[in-house]
């Protein structure tokens, strides 16, 4: 008797499920706006003073130019593959790989920075309800543990029930927010309008120019809506408006909670701990506000452990399917259809590496401080290379776009200033040598595709072909 040797079919991503704002969700939950608006604008101040805002506006137009190069990608290849594919189709399998694990790196890294905001936020509210034990290590273990195994869960459960998650908690946390900054203006009544942050009078331009990076790294991540090409409808149209739209929208946001800020609490935004509070106490509002903030606070970190943690387990998923990564990776659940097996890896190794932190007594807002930077430097390179791959592509396909040239430059130039700024002066420890953990981990990782160059090089043709329309029952 014989005995079929068959390999199952993978069961291949769910087709065609997310609607437009569930990739919008996808995109600003990446972004997490809630959490960068309660420490971004108070570090912006200390440099730019009243100049905030512009630095947010010119922020805001770096990320429209690597929007603009991206979304031209997504209309025409719309793939889980994100930016390792779209790479491909500029700068092969090398530029792919190194695009690939770049955005990996970044997406990672955020979703495990941000746990340790969550962690933060989170033990925040219990001690404000009156746990005090909650700040000690076992209770912040127990919190990483909870936090990051339910993000987890959702990103295994399914796409859409973790994009919607995404979508109210994000939601509820920008909404009060602007219940907040809104009652503050109201309350300031004509001292609310600030002629001085409308004028270039006394605005220091290196301070403007320091902040516009730090405006650039609180939208890392605004992409992560074209790694649902599989998933999404009609992908070729909505991903680009998810994309586009959400930058805008993130951008307005940044740059009326700037002038806010500003406008309430003056030269005391770079003095306090906690500019949001202390607006809230500026404007006298009512005692149960604070836990409502804090809560908000959270929850927006919250989701921006989901939302990276969706984009790692597509990207492997695409990896997988081309051989770049062992082929397993490239299958899906069964019942759930999501890369259950990346899944299982990402979200646990980013609890442990926060466990690992907290044990060495860091404070939890030092881990998202860290460790995002080390995810940052991944997003800066995939940028630089999506650009870079833009000229390349329409020039060799005869496509006639200036706005491509002129927005990969832009992207190029704002991508590589925000590194060198970034280490140079060097900074403290363990900054100074985030960088140099950063390019060990993409050499180390760079071992896999030489070894495959070597010893398997017919995988090589297959980087960047895997699309919405291929990706079902080839592993």
């Amino acid at each position: 008797m014989s005995q079929s040797t068959t390999q199952k079919a993978d069961a291949g991503l769910r087709e065609g499920v997310m609607s437009g704002p569930e990739l919008a969700a996808q995109a600003i939950a990446s972004i997490a706006p809630s959490a960068v608006i309660a420490f971004t604008a108070a570090s912006i101040f200390l440099g730019a003073g009243s100049g905030t805002m512009f630095a947010f506006v010119l922020a805001t137009i770096v990320i429209l130019c690597v929007g603009y190069i991206i979304s031209m990608f997504a209309k025409r290849h719309a793939s889980a593959g994100s930016l390792y594919t779209y790479v491909a189709q500029g700068l092969g399998p090398a530029g792919a790989f190194a695009a690939g694990v770049a955005l990996l790196i970044g997406s990672w890294g955020i979703a495990a920075g941000s746990l340790g905001g969550a962690v933060s936020y989170m033990s925040d509210l219990f001690v404000i309800f009156g746990i005090e034990s909650a700040g000690s290590t076992p209770w912040l273990i127990a919190l990483a543990v909870i936090i990051g195994g339910g993000a987890t869960f959702f990103t295994i459960r399914g796409i859409r029930i973790s994009a919607r998650i995404s979508l109210v908690l994000e939601l509820l946390s920008v909404a009060i927010i602007l219940v907040l900054l809104v009652t503050a203006l109201i309350v300031l009544g004509d001292a609310a309008w600030d002629p001085s942050q409308f004028s270039f009078e006394g605005v220091p331009f290196q301070g403007v120019a320091a902040g516009m990076v730090l405006g650039i790294l609180g939208f890392v991540g605004f992409s992560s809506a074209d790694a649902l090409g599989r998933e999404a409808k009609d992908p070729k149209k909505a991903i680009p408006r998810a994309i586009m739209w959400s930058a805008v929208a993130v951008g307005v946001l940044y740059v009326f909670s700037a002038y806010t800020q500003i406008a309430v609490l003056g030269d005391e935004l770079g003095e306090v701990a906690s500019p949001l509070q202390a607006v809230a106490e500026k404007v006298n509002m009512p005692g149960w506000f604070t836990p409502i903030l804090v809560f908000g606070v959270a929850a927006s970190f919250f989701a921006v452990v989901v939302a990276p943690l969706n984009v790692v387990g597509r990207i492997i998923y695409v990896m997988g399917k081309e051989g770049m990564v062992p082929e397993r990776f490239g299958r899906t659940h069964e019942t759930h259809l999501t890369p259950h097996r990346v899944l299982l890896i990402a979200g646990p190794a980013a609890i442990v590496l926060d466990i690992i932190l907290l044990l060495a007594g860091t404070h939890p807002m030092d881990i998202t401080v860290w460790v995002d930077t080390y995810g940052t430097y991944g997003y800066m390179v995939a940028y630089s290379l999506v650009a870079i791959a833009g000229v390349v592509y329409t020039t060799r396909e005869g496509i006639k776009n200036r706005m491509i040239w002129v927005t990969a430059t832009v992207a190029v130039v704002a991508m590589a200033y925000v590194f060198v700024a970034n280490v140079y002066p060097v900074p403290a420890f363990p900054l100074n040598v985030i960088p140099y953990l950063f390019v060990i981990t993409m050499l180390a990782a760079f071992s896999r595709y030489w070894w495959i160059k070597a010893k398997r090089p017919a995988v090589l043709d297959r980087v960047g072909k895997t699309h919405v329309e291929e990706m079902a029952g080839i592993g």
